[in-house]
């Protein structure tokens, strides 16, 4: 007999799978730390946080937002990797709260400590790690591992954060490498997922070019852009570097281009999914040339977070919501409108980067067409994430 997709369950829906309560916290969170950043950074409003502004900024969209995605997508794609059940009611309470635990101290992280911060909040990237590993394990998907891996090191990497913003005043390295992990992530389950959807969509279309599969370019591909990533964590400045990202990023759009995305403008629930990838090579030359200092370092860096993290991730939930939520794979016109929104938030930043003299209008325009996007996904899937699956 096959083994059942679900446990009986008589819990609340938002509890019923892992996708449920992060996509929805995740996403909330995103939009009112944004809301939050814009006037922080303009300086009407200060924070009592034992993190400078930048750092809490930088802390809160990468292990607070994206880390909530992670476990989402994580508690949802490994059920289905191992064909094991999935993490349900009082369990993946217990991980909600984590997560929210985190969050908490990171607000109060002056009056606790950061010690005591750092405690709590690593701890959601570690059990989530463990929980994943344990059912890869079990399952023996051992061809997954390297995605635990990767949330490994992340956990290690929010550790890292907490003890560099303590003694130096600025989490330097560690955002880099955290940074780089997420990419990574998104190059190996992009590279998974953006081909696939795109197969199955034009399978039902006219004939024509479909995406190339995975092969020994994209093996190289993720290769290269690896090298550069850990070139780039470790010596942000140079030829040396610079050498090394702009290849990676000529790889990678090459790659982008052998999945056929100029076929998909019709489909925007696959459409969005090439247009957040197309960010992950722009961040590679943009970073390549700031490490000459052509460009500012800042506008490679939101073109990897701001784009390609914020749309990929936007992008997945979205799908996944629809397809686990049993309703139908179309993106309504309010989906479209918090697509746009990302992609529109994502090109303002990385133009405030370029263009100091209009920053803070470019910097408003992206904050509010970010908080769009994702306090826009709260409103629509919402109500779909807190209900039962349709039959």
């Amino acid at each position: 007999m096959s083994i059942p997709r679900l446990r009986q369950y008589q819990g609340p829906a938002v509890l019923s799978y892992g996708f449920r309560p992060f996509f929805l916290l995740g996403s909330a969170y995103a939009g009112a730390m944004i809301l939050i950043w814009l006037p922080v950074y303009e300086g009407h409003l200060a924070l009592t946080t034992a993190f400078s502004p930048r750092d809490w900024h930088v802390h809160e969209m990468l292990f607070g937002y994206v880390s909530a995605v992670i476990g989402g997508f994580l508690l949802t794609a490994v059920p289905n990797w191992t064909g094991r059940l999935p993490l349900q009611g009082n369990s993946l309470a217990m991980l909600v709260s984590t997560w929210i635990a985190g969050r908490i101290a990171i607000f109060l992280s002056a009056p606790i400590g950061w010690v005591a911060t750092a405690v709590i909040d690593v701890a959601f990237l570690t059990l989530l790690a463990m929980a994943a590993a344990r059912e890869i394990v079990a399952g023996r998907k051992w061809n997954n591992i390297p995605v635990v891996g990767i949330v490994s090191l992340l956990s290690l990497a929010n550790l890292a954060f907490h003890i560099e913003a303590h003694f130096n005043g600025l989490a330097d390295y560690s955002t880099r490498f955290a940074i780089a992990l997420v990419i990574m992530l998104v190059t190996l389950i992009g590279g998974r997922i953006v081909p696939s959807f795109t197969r199955n969509w034009l399978a039902r279309q006219s004939a024509g070019q479909m995406p190339a599969p995975f092969g020994r370019f994209d093996s190289i591909t993720v290769a290269v852009g690896v090298v550069a990533l850990l070139a780039w964590v470790v010596m942000p400045s140079g030829w040396l570097t610079a050498v090394l990202l702009l290849p990676a990023g000529l790889f990678h759009l090459i790659r982008l281009g052998r999945w056929a995305g100029y076929r998909t403008l019709s489909d925007r629930l696959v459409l969005i999914l090439h247009l957040a990838y197309a960010f992950i090579p722009l961040g590679f030359i943009l970073t390549g040339l700031a490490a000459i200092d052509l460009v500012p370092v800042g506008a490679g860096i939101h073109a990897w977070t701001g784009g390609a993290i914020g749309a990929m991730t936007l992008a997945v939930m979205t799908r996944a919501t629809l397809g686990h939520t049993g309703r139908a794979l179309q993106a309504s016109a309010g989906t479209q409108v918090i697509y746009a929104a990302i992609v529109t938030a994502a090109l303002a930043r990385i133009c405030a980067s370029i263009e100091p003299a209009h920053m803070i209008p470019l910097l408003t325009v992206a904050g509010a067409a970010w908080a769009i996007a994702f306090i826009g996904f709260v409103a629509l899937y919402g109500p779909a994430l807190c209900s039962p699956r349709k039959a």
